[in-house]
C-alpha cells in the first residue's frame, strides 16, 4: 500500500500490528511528505511552530508511541519492527535498531551508534530517533533516518519559544541533528530514498536481489484498505487526537501596540480555551470579558479564534489596534 501520507502510514502499522498474524518479525518501510509527528503524551502546540506549520501545509498528526516530536519530508525513511511482545523487552531500542545500524555500516556509515535511551548517532549528532508501543501481545518500534531533509524546515517547524506555553506535556529535547547521507560511501550518497530504502532491505535480509523476497511481501487487500481508512479517521486525521489529546496548559501573550498593550491569560484544555482573561491598558467602550466569555469553548487554533474575533467588532474592545493584530497575538 503506497502512501507518502504520514497518517495513512501510521494507520497501516497500527492495523498490520493489531490484525495481521505473522511467522516472523514483520519490516516496514514507508516515507512521507513534509510532517510532524507528535509523541503520545505530549502537548501539539507546545512542539509545533503553528503559523509555520499552516503556511507551508505541515501535515501535524499524533502517534501511538511516546517519546518526542519529529519533523519528516521525502528526505526521511522510516522503519518499523513488530514483533511479539515476549520477544523483546520493552524499551530495549538497541535490539530492535542494530539491524538497521549493521546494515549502516555495510553502507559506509561505520560510525552509527545507538546512543542514549532511544537515538542513533553518526559523528556525535543525532539522524534517528526511536519509539515504541506495545498492545495486545505485539510491540512495533519505529525510526526515523534523515537521508537527506530540509534542516532548515526543522528549525523553523518545531521552533516554539519555551516561555509562552507551560503545560504537563511530556517536551521534546532538542539535540544537533544531521543528515546520514555525507557518511555514508560514495556509492551511496546519491541514493534516492526508494533507492536508500531498497538497499537497507537487501542488506536486512542478505540478498543480492528484491526479487529473493518478494515472497515475504505482505498485500493488503480492499477490505483491509478500508479498515485502515478508518483507523486514519479515528486517530491519525482526527482533531480530538491529534489535538484535544492535548494536556491541559496554559498560555501567556503580551504585547505592546500604539494603541495600548494587551496580556491576554489562557487556559486550553482538551485543545479548546477554557478560560481566557485579558488584562492591559488599551481602551474600548465595552467590557472585555464579553469576548472572553465568547472566546471560552472555542478551538484554540488560528481559524477558530480568528472566526469569532471577525464576527464582532473588536474595536469595542481593543480600540485602534486591528483584529488580525489581535489574533495574531493569541495564536501565534
Amino acid at each position: 500500500m503506497k502512501s507518502h501520507d504520514i497518517r495513512h502510514n501510521l494507520a497501516t502499522e497500527q492495523y498490520l500490528m493489531n490484525n495481521k498474524q505473522f511467522d516472523e518479525p514483520l519490516v516496514l518501510f514507508y516515507y512521507e511528505g513534509p510532517c510532524i509527528i507528535v509523541g503520545r503524551n505530549q502537548n501539539t502546540l507546545e512542539e509545533i511552530n503553528q503559523k509555520y506549520v499552516e503556511e507551508h501545509n505541515i501535515t501535524v498528526t499524533r502517534r501511538l508511541s511516546g517519546g518526542g516530536a519529529v519533523y519528516q519530508d521525502l528526505g526521511n525513511l522510516c522503519f518499523s519492527f513488530v514483533v511479539d511482545s515476549d520477544s523483546e523487552e520493552f524499551g530495549d531500542f538497541k535490539s530492535f535498531v542494530q539491524p538497521i545500524v549493521d546494515a549502516l555500516h555495510a553502507m559506509g556509515a561505520k560510525d552509527a551508534e545507538v546512543s542514549g535511551r532511544n537515538d542513533i548517532l553518526v559523528d556525535g549528532k543525532k539522524f534517528s530517533g526511536n519509539a515504541m508501543y506495545s498492545h495486545s501481545g505485539k510491540t512495533f518500534s519505529h525510526g526515523t533516518l534523515m537521508l537527506d531533509v530540509d534542516q532548515n524546515v526543522i528549525a523553523d517547524a518545531l521552533n516554539v519559544p519555551a516561555d509562552k506555553i507551560k503545560s504537563k506535556g511530556i517536551k521534546s529535547v532538542r539535540s544537533r541533528v544531521t543528515n546520514l547521507k555525507p557518511y555514508l560511501a560514495p556509492e551511496y550518497q546519491n541514493l534516492t530514498v526508494p533507492e536508500f530504502r531498497d538497499t537497507l532491505l537487501k542488506e536486512l535480509f542478505h540478498v543480492d536481489n528484491l526479487d529473493d523476497i518478494m515472497d515475504k511481501q505482505v498485500t493488503i487487500s480492499d477490505d483491509e484498505k478500508a479498515a485502515i481508512d478508518k483507523i486514519y479517521n479515528e486517530y491519525y486525521s482526527n482533531w480530538d487526537w491529534v489535538y484535544g489529546n492535548s494536556p491541559e496548559f496554559t498560555v501567556k501573550k503580551r504585547q505592546h501596540f500604539d494603541y495600548g498593550t494587551i496580556d491576554a491569560r489562557l487556559q486550553i484544555d482538551g485543545g479548546k480555551i477554557k478560560n481566557i482573561k485579558f488584562y492591559g491598558d488599551f481602551f474600548g467602550p465595552s467590557d472585555v470579558t464579553a469576548l472572553a466569555d465568547k472566546l471560552t469553548g472555542v478551538r484554540y487554533d488560528r481559524e477558530h479564534v480568528g472566526a469569532v474575533l471577525n464576527s464582532v467588532d473588536t474595536q469595542q474592545y481593543f480600540n485602534g489596534i486591528p483584529t488580525s493584530d489581535v489574533l495574531d497575538l493569541l495564536v501565534d
